[in-house]
């Protein structure tokens, strides 16, 4: 592949609901321009953007893909993403290095949730977009219909480039709106034809609005415009790059990706309105000044890159996916990676076209390319050492849906490890957590999809079986009441025996975040004063399990006021036994209560679900706070809610919301459990309170 320069280079991600068709759309793409010779099809798993057994398998995009495509002198790197919201995580990396979209919107099935969520995103990102309209060969697809739905969401903003021209219920040619002339397709030939009557309408009405837009962009234009003048097509196209540069046209095109129709039209408008990376800014700091590095993907300043993906493939190795934010990066250059302080040697570059890795000389400021076998992380920033620079990191979303995982055959638990570790490294929202406190170790995900494609990936890649199951929540144990104890230890068995006498009072201590306050009282030394850490030993062990059903204790004030001793036969053991038995006892009659985990809960969704949700999360034993609106025009609904009640919860509010609600959570504080919640875990608990009493 050839060497481009900064201002040769489009950077787009392709975005959209899943299954609107951006596989398809890229793999026509690719066909046009030359990388393939026939088009794979989602279908048949032989896309050259769906290559993992997994894509393959469920027929879904699961990971980011690059594609690049050289067009009309110019590079065009394609960022193929997932439309399923497990796996945002993707999207989200891919956006952080794109300077243009192209939002797929299926013909059929009009605007979806993942349409708005990628018009969002734009919108966080600032990125010029343009929509691609797929299905065209559908007859009944009515592009006239997408057009006004696009233009009644998002405003007047919405320019048109093109109409499909139909006959006989086929999709047969389109009509350039700027050029105002009509085109058929024969054969490989796109051929010049009349515009239909029935598109003069649509026509007039788009070319309306579209010169509006371009008469906007200057006071001269608009004189012009207001003085019944006509624009030249270079005025329009001059205009219109500006236009959608900055946001304030938004192209829509169409086409059929399976026919290969409109896909000619789609490459040519992204070279012709697309920014490239020079008209983008982009700013560091420099560790060594800190001072702001505005490297503003200039080929002429220090060479920078940003890691925005890692892939970890166990047959053609590890790459990091990078993009040059400045300077002309070569082979074997010397790198210096600030935020860890290492040098790397890059040694070969590469691009990746799907999976398949091209080598290249050099890689210009606002390309994207790959290296091979480093250990680089994604996030990190490449310099050199004399300008060492520290990029922001991505905003990548966090995962809240988690699943326990214990391994099949306990041979694996290493491998396993070092299997997760490597899916962690390329999916930065996928979490592997050790929850020692209630001795289980939790996978955290976007979703369910998102942790049984974890699941299959170990099983088919790493050889390694997982289960997944629910996993335990974290309750504690407190008291209500007062008591009162007393509690003797005595042991003879020939020679020295083992005499331990405290008498204790328990009583709640009121502060439910530190396991126990202990304080004596003792007089007249009966038990003396040698012995006071043995007792307290005695309850930091016994307070690690209650013995209601054998969980952490918390909020316990424990006051020893009297008791007695034996001068041979009195040890520090004898003395930690016998407050650990008081703690039992006393305990148990201090009337004890099981306290669940509240989260603070945030559910972000539209107006039209807000009843739905607050009445799904009443059942969950939710309090409603309150609600506000978001900055997106959503509402913030917020919520107390057992930890206990969340799980499935992800799948439960998507199929509420067709997938347009979005929530989070942060553990807020710890609650009495009700009674028939409590009276469960203590009978399901039973065997572990009599394996903690065994072992005593």
């Amino acid at each position: 592949m050839n060497v481009y320069t900064t201002d040769k280079i489009r950077n787009v991600v392709l975005l959209g609901h899943g299954g609107a068709g951006k596989t398809t759309l890229a793999e026509a793409m690719a066909y046009l321009a030359g990388i393939t010779s026939r088009m794979g099809k989602v279908e048949d798993g032989n896309t050259l953007s769906d290559f993992d057994k997994e894509e393959q398998k469920r027929h879904i995009s699961i990971s980011t893909t690059t594609i690049p495509l050289e067009w009309d002198g110019h590079k065009i790197n394609l960022l193929d993403t997932p439309g399923f919201f497990d796996f945002v995580g993707e999207v989200e990396e891919a956006i952080s290095v794109a300077d243009g979209a192209i939002i797929v919107v299926s013909g059929k099935a009009g605007i979806e949730v993942g349409t708005e969520r990628a018009w969002e995103l734009c919108e966080k990102y600032k990125i010029p977009r343009m929509f691609f309209v797929s299905d065209m060969d559908i007859d009944d697809v009515s592009y006239r219909q997408v057009v006004q739905d696009l233009t009644d969401k998002y405003g007047k903003k919405m320019a048109p480039f093109n109409l499909p021209i139909r006959e006989n219920e086929k999709f047969v040619g389109y009509v350039n709106v700027i050029q105002e002339k009509g085109f058929r397709w024969e054969g490989k030939e796109v051929v010049e034809c009349p515009v239909p009557e029935y598109n003069e309408a649509n026509l007039k009405l788009f070319r309306d609005t579209l010169l509006e837009t371009v008469a906007e962009t200057s006071e001269e234009f608009m004189d012009r415009y207001f003085n019944g003048d006509t624009f030249s097509e270079a005025e329009i196209r001059a205009a219109a790059r500006s236009n959608v540069c900055d946001g304030s046209i938004v192209p829509i095109e169409m086409g059929s990706s399976t026919l290969c129709q409109g896909i000619y039209t789609v490459l040519d408008d992204i070279v012709k309105y697309m920014p490239s990376p020079e008209n983008r800014k982009m700013a560091g700091i420099n560790t060594n000044t800190n001072e702001i590095f505005e490297a503003d993907f200039d080929f002429s300043k220090p060479k920078t890159a940003f890691v925005f993906k890692t892939m970890i493939d166990p047959f053609i190795g590890k790459y990091s996916l990078i993009k040059v934010r400045s300077g002309v990066l070569k082979s074997d250059d010397q790198m210096y990676i600030a935020g860890k302080d290492t040098d790397v040697k890059i040694g070969k570059l590469y691009v990746l076209q799907g999976n398949k890795a091209i080598e290249v000389p050099e890689l210009h400021a606002g390309d994207l390319g790959a290296l091979q076998k480093l250990d680089i992380a994604t996030g990190d920033t490449l310099s050199t050492k004399a300008n060492p620079i520290q990029y922001a990191k991505m905003d990548i979303s966090q995962p809240y849906t988690y699943m326990r995982y214990h391994a099949q055959n306990k041979a694996d638990i290493d491998k396993i490890a070092q299997s997760l570790a490597k899916l962690s490294a390329e999916d930065q929202t996928l979490k592997v957590v050790n929850d020692a406190e209630n001795r289980q170790t939790l996978l955290y995900g976007m979703g369910d999809m998102h942790l049984e494609v974890v699941q299959s990936k170990l099983a088919n890649i790493y050889k390694v079986n997982i289960d997944l199951t629910k996993p335990k929540v974290a309750f504690r144990e407190t008291i209500r009441k007062k008591s009162d104890v007393e509690y003797k230890y005595k042991k003879q068995t020939g020679g020295h025996g083992q005499y331990g006498h405290v008498k204790m009072r328990f009583e709640p201590s009121g502060e439910d975040t530190t396991p126990y306050v202990f304080e004596q009282e003792v007089v007249g030394g009966a038990v003396p004063k040698n012995y006071f850490p043995a007792v307290e030993k005695g309850l930091a062990e016994s307070v690690q399990r209650g013995p209601l059903a054998a969980y952490p204790v918390v909020g316990v004030k424990a006051v020893l006021y009297d008791g007695s001793y034996h001068p041979v036969d009195s040890s520090e053991m004898a003395f930690k036994v016998a407050a650990s038995g008081a703690f039992k006892k006393g305990f148990m009659e201090a009337s004890p209560v099981l306290l669940e985990p509240i989260v603070s809960l945030k559910v972000t969704v539209p107006d039209s679900f807000t009843g739905d949700v607050m009445g799904d999360l009443n059942k969950r034993r939710g309090r409603v706070l309150g609600m506000n609106p978001s900055l997106t025009g959503k509402q913030v609904i917020e919520a107390e809610v057992p930890m206990m009640e969340l799980f499935g919860y992800c799948t439960q509010l998507r199929s509420m919301t067709g997938g347009a609600g979005d929530f989070e959570y942060e553990f807020a504080r710890y609650e009495q459990a009700p009674s028939d919640i409590q009276a469960k875990e203590v009978a399901d608990r039973a065997d572990k309170v009599a394996a903690a009493n065994a072992e005593e």
